[in-house]
């Protein structure tokens, strides 16, 4: 290739600039997209950690929780969606099929995980609760090879078994025969995982037709009214307190506004299997906050068992990655 005065000098100069030009702006919008999903996982572990403080320190019930979380988170994503682009926010509403969708993820999906997840934190503690959450891609992974019909790969199956392994250990706390932690706190926190799974695949098909911050803004809004029928917002239970209000605004604008936009903005940069691999920071922070704040008894088995489950998301992310 010849630049326009005919040297060969000038063209691989010019070349070697607009290479490095693009280079550079790889590099820059890479850098964003690592740090934009290392925040918002961040700040999900944290906001595990101020629920665990309202429900054990405080008396808040999950709940009560659940409902503002959803109810305010909802209202201002959507508020962001309808400053964006006022005519989208009301068209999914308009095809039977969309309405039936939203419904779904708003209930069965974002209700039952955001609830599921708080109550495996109001039995246990954040760590264990979020560590078990982060099963879900070992159930996803499961379930899309069930239903094309093939048999799981060995990554599958080495994620799955470790993946099992570090439930044990937490559970047990490496003592096989009892549970170090209430049969409730593992009951609901691989129920979360179940949920967490439904909540990843059954949006996908809205996703593809509208906004992440419709959807997901839309799916809250629905799963806060439709929980105020359970738990009112007004029935309130807990000691109000300067540290019990900065941990339930915490929660809802870093650990719900901020954290989801983050998370979203980072997949504009990063490819989808690096972005659930950085995302596994997430249970790790929850589990040395809780350690270090709430002084969460965390043992070499539970340190074992949380490695555990981490290594299953990287196994399936590099599996992934590796097969597109």
């Amino acid at each position: 290739m010849s630049s326009s005065n005919g040297s060969p000098s000038s063209a691989s100069a010019s070349g070697t600039l607009a290479s490095g030009t693009s280079s550079s702006r790889t590099s820059s919008t890479r850098g964003k997209g690592i740090a934009l999903v290392l925040t918002g996982a961040a700040l999900w572990g944290v906001s595990g950690t101020a629920a665990q403080y309202l429900f054990q320190e405080r008396g808040f019930s999950s709940g009560w929780l659940t409902v503002v979380r959803l109810l305010l988170g909802g209202l201002v994503l959507l508020g962001i969606a309808y400053k964006q682009d006022r005519t989208q926010i009301w068209g999914i509403w308009t095809n039977k099929s969309d309405r039936i969708s939203i419904l779904l993820f708003g209930i069965p999906g974002m209700l039952a995980t955001q609830y599921t997840y708080f109550a495996a934190i109001q039995h246990g503690n954040a760590a264990t609760a979020t560590v078990l959450q982060y099963l879900a891609p070992a159930l996803i992974t499961c379930y899309l090879a069930l239903r094309s019909r093939r048999l799981p790969g060995a990554a599958v199956i080495v994620s799955v078994a470790i993946a099992v392994l570090g439930t044990v250990l937490l559970a047990t706390g490496g003592r096989i025969g009892s549970l170090a932690i209430s049969g409730q706190a593992v009951f609901w926190g691989i129920a979360s995982a179940f949920a967490l799974a439904f909540y990843t695949l059954q949006p996908l098909r809205l996703l593809a037709r509208w906004s992440s911050l419709i959807v997901v803004g839309w799916g809250m809004l629905i799963g806060g009214i439709f929980s105020s029928l359970i738990h009112p917002p007004w029935h309130f239970e807990g000691k109000w307190s300067p540290g019990s209000l900065v941990a339930v605004a915490f929660v809802v604008i870093f650990g719900t506004i901020i954290a989801f936009y983050c998370y979203m903005e980072s997949t504009r940069n990063l490819p989808v299997s690096e972005v659930s691999l950085l995302a596994s920071v997430e249970p790790l922070s929850a589990a040395v906050i809780s350690v270090a704040w709430l002084h969460v008894r965390f043992g070499l088995a539970e340190w074992l068992g949380t490695l555990c489950i981490v290594a299953t998301i990287i196994i399936l992310a590099r599996a992934k990655e590796g097969s597109t």
